[in-house]
């Protein structure tokens, strides 16, 4: 039978605890959210909301082609304008995901004969781009940068050093100053997502490599979505001109992607504008992460100290993250769950994210249903 192979992996999974499936939410959920990305609580602020409204009025509900065909407004480019002036880059390329501007950075930036370096613990996009790419690429212990630096060692040509500036499963930061400089002894670029620095790290915001004093490198490509702290959607590449200019010619899903819609990019821009006239937003969400991970860590919970807003609480088993996420939807309070594959060490846990927003009654009510609900 046609996929009859399907129904076994399927029953795998269930078995395994890893059994995934989709829950619609409604539009006014009465959960408390500490599972979704919005870490600056702008996704229904009202000047976002009217950002993508008024940009849909204006360009419609679509971009109406790829953005080398008819998928460029000049909205698009008022965003790349302002997201490279904010992170402190040359240039900027949006592309309809942070998915999408991962897979354009590696695959671009990692042709035949080149090397790429990619850690341990990057997020699927990354290790996607590496899969894609037609350089040889070689997979180095987490956040290590000596590790980086001897397998470039054994490379005579062109090269590239792969991280996420926060890796999504811990929270923990990648030591961007020492990945740079092991990258320059050897004459390599280094290509850092900002998923989860954009606009939670650096000053007001601005990121981990702006953090890091490496914003404006020549040798240094930054990637980012649009999706989390700006609580819109798409994706970001920043860098030199040149690179931007390689990407516009070379990468595949910038070439043969519809653009960004119009109104994605109206609610980013509003969000940055807004992130430039707030800039304490970034340090309330820090200073969040920083009391639930205290918080919980008092109550005898395992949980790896944040550097941005994702706070990992660590569970026994698949099984039991399932039901202890269960168990919190049931009391009122959505949070992440995160099980194999999704996680490189094979630990599951819940994954709650910081927001800004979030008060400090609600805060109290998130520690308190966490570990009433911990499993036996």
């Amino acid at each position: 039978m046609a996929f009859g192979w399907i129904d076994e992996q399927a029953e795998a999974r269930r078995r395994a605890g890893l059994l995934r499936t989709l829950r619609p939410r409604a539009a006014d959920s009465p959960l408390l959210d500490l599972a979704s990305n919005d870490y600056l609580g702008l996704a229904r602020h009202p000047e976002v909301v009217a950002g993508a409204a008024e940009a849909a009025r204006a360009w419609g509900g679509g971009a109406t082609g790829s953005r080398l065909v008819t998928g460029t407004t000049e909205l698009h480019a008022r965003l790349e304008a302002e997201l490279a002036a904010f992170c402190g880059f040359e240039a900027a390329l949006v592309l309809s995901s942070g998915y999408a501007a991962n897979l354009a950075a590696v695959t671009a930036l990692g042709p035949h004969g080149s090397l790429i370096v990619s850690d341990a613990g990057n997020h699927a996009s990354l290790i996607d781009g590496c899969r894609l790419a037609r350089g040889t690429t070689q997979v180095v212990g987490h956040a290590d940068p000596e590790a980086v630096a001897k397998a470039l060692a054994t490379h005579r040509g062109e090269a590239i050093a792969l991280s996420d500036t926060v890796f999504s499963v811990d929270g923990d930061a990648a030591p961007l100053r020492r990945l740079a400089e092991a990258c320059r002894e050897h004459g390599a670029g280094l290509v850092v997502d900002d998923a989860h620095g954009l606009g939670v790290l650096g000053e007001g915001g601005r990121g981990a490599a702006h953090a890091a004093g490496l914003a404006g490198a020549a040798d240094v490509v930054v990637t980012a979505t649009l999706s989390k702290s700006l609580g819109s959607q798409g994706g970001v590449v920043l860098g030199p001109a040149r690179v931007i200019g390689h990407l516009v010619n070379t990468a595949r899903t910038f070439i043969f992607d519809t653009g960004l819609a119009p109104a994605a990019a109206g609610a980013a821009l509003a969000a940055l504008r807004l992130l430039r006239r707030e800039p304490e937003r970034p340090a309330r969400v820090r200073a969040v992460a920083a009391e639930l991970h205290a918080r919980l860590t008092a109550e005898g919970l395992a949980s790896v100290r944040p550097d941005a807003a994702v706070v990992s609480v660590r569970a026994p088993s698949p099984e039991a993250a399932v039901g202890w996420a269960a168990d919190c939807r049931a009391e009122g309070l959505s949070v992440g769950c995160f099980r194999p594959p999704s996680v490189p060490d094979g630990v599951s846990r819940l994954r709650l994210t910081a927001r800004a927003d979030l008060s400090g009654a609600q805060i109290e009510r998130a520690v308190r249903v966490i570990t009433a609900v911990r499993p036996c």
